[in-house]
């Protein structure tokens, strides 16, 4: 079985670091991976994609459209644009904390509505997790854990074939020791988070 997990978002945000724990993760699984990245004006907050496919006879590095089993997203109006790749089931999770675009931020162009951009992906028939994951970093020591707040919630939602205590475990690995306890509580926030919601459905 492939298992295809498409992380979107924009530069600065640590999209990179979350598709890496998940390849190593699924390598020690004992799993296939391949991986791809695609970067934008990253310096400039542009568009960051990363794939990460695992699985038995797993070659190319990417999704078709209708392909993905999880759309992990960054920032919302960046996890819209990549519902093309979604299909009946999808798992998707989001921050709710929209990154405004320069040209939004000098009066060019108009964000919508944060509401508008989740009804939006709602109407897909995805299981959408929505949340304010930034904050969630924040409590547990600062916005630059959002990633790992993403992480606990992809594993929280059940719906990631890897074991939740290696992810958690990669994931600590692969950050400074002197945030490890931050990270650390970050990911068990965002898990708490999903497993609570899940049982709400």
């Amino acid at each position: 079985m492939k298992y295809n997990v498409l992380i979107v978002g924009v530069g600065g945000q640590g999209v990179l670091l979350a598709s890496r724990v998940l390849g190593e993760a699924a390598l020690r699984s004992g799993e296939e991976v391949v991986m791809s990245e695609v970067h934008g004006m990253a310096q400039r907050g542009g568009s960051v994609t990363s794939v990460v496919r695992f699985g038995e006879g797993v070659i190319s590095p990417l999704i078709p459209l209708a392909g993905a089993d999880v759309i992990l997203g960054f920032e919302p109006l960046e996890t819209y644009r990549a519902m093309n790749y979604a299909h009946q089931g999808t798992t998707v999770i989001t921050d709710l904390a929209p990154i405004l675009p320069t040209g939004v931020v000098s009066g060019k162009e108009v964000y919508p509505a944060v509401e508008d951009i989740v009804s939006a992906i709602r109407h897909a028939p995805v299981n959408l997790f929505s949340f304010d994951a930034s904050g969630e970093a924040l409590r547990a020591g600062s916005k630059l854990a959002t990633n790992s707040v993403l992480l606990g919630a992809l594993c929280g939602s059940g719906a990631l074939p890897l074991e939740p205590k290696l992810v958690r475990a990669v994931l600590l690995e692969s950050v400074r020791e002197r945030s490890r306890d931050m990270n650390g509580e970050a990911f068990d926030k965002g898990f708490e988070h999903a497993r609570g919601a899940s049982k709400e459905r």
